[in-house]
């Protein structure tokens, strides 16, 4: 990939020799988030586990307190009482059959799929394969398959994200914007990062957190230091 200048000048100032502490990693993303839009916050944990095996895959879904800097556009697929609770909760498209063919078709104007339990047969089998190689296959793990989803939708939209980790073992997830401030940043690391923790496979053997990384989105990685971020979550 080539990288712009902009890039690899502050990719030079990250000091390879070391491992960051948490607020310094968050002052050097927003120190290097640089342009001329309000960059994300990306996080980057790489997991000890196979997701190859079910029972390694490690997904989920986490309130952030600062929210996440954006408003999600959230699809629900449902019909009926189900249909006019989504639509009251404010979710951006909301129905069934005439959804699904515009995905078909290669509509794809949204962030987070919702569905509730009667409808999930038709949703699979008819975009089952469009939906889940880009991550927007609903799943009552992750909350997205749910009779409540007016919830599930006001969750959404105030602040909780879905992530899961993918078929290297690494999760990547954005958690806020450059524009925040350090300390509330370091409030949704901390929510998700204990969240990961919570959801640790018991199958899943020897280190479970490998390494840890931050950036923004048109910034270098900066890694962290990986026991102080476990002192910091205790």
């Amino acid at each position: 990939m080539k990288r712009s200048k902009r890039y690899k000048a502050n990719a030079e100032k990250v000091d390879k020799t070391l491992k960051y502490d948490v607020k310094k990693g968050f002052e050097l993303v927003k120190e290097f988030a640089n342009t001329k839009f309000n960059e994300t916050v990306e996080l980057t944990v790489r997991l000890g586990v196979d997701p190859r095996h079910a029972d390694q895959m490690v997904r989920g879904r986490v309130a952030l307190p600062a929210g996440t800097g954006k408003v999600s556009r959230v699809l629900v697929f449902a019909k009926g009482a189900s249909e006019t609770a989504a639509k009251e909760a404010g979710a951006d498209y909301v129905g069934l059959e005439e959804l699904m063919k515009k995905i078909q078709e290669g509509w794809i104007d949204f962030d987070v799929v919702i569905a509730t339990p009667d409808v999930m047969g038709l949703v699979g089998k008819t975009i089952g394969k469009i939906l889940g190689p880009k991550g927007l296959m609903p799943n009552p793990k992750s909350g997205t398959v749910t009779a409540d989803v007016a919830t599930a939708v006001q969750e959404i939209k105030a602040g909780k994200i879905e992530f899961r980790v993918d078929r290297y073992g690494i999760i990547h997830v954005g958690i806020g914007k450059v524009n925040f401030e350090v300390d509330r940043l370091i409030e949704n690391f901390k929510a998700l990062m204990r969240m990961i923790l919570r959801l640790k496979p018991s199958s899943a053997k020897g280190q479970y957190i490998k390494g840890i990384s931050l950036s923004s989105t048109m910034g270098p990685g900066i890694p962290l230091d990986r026991s102080l971020v476990l002192d910091l979550l205790k």
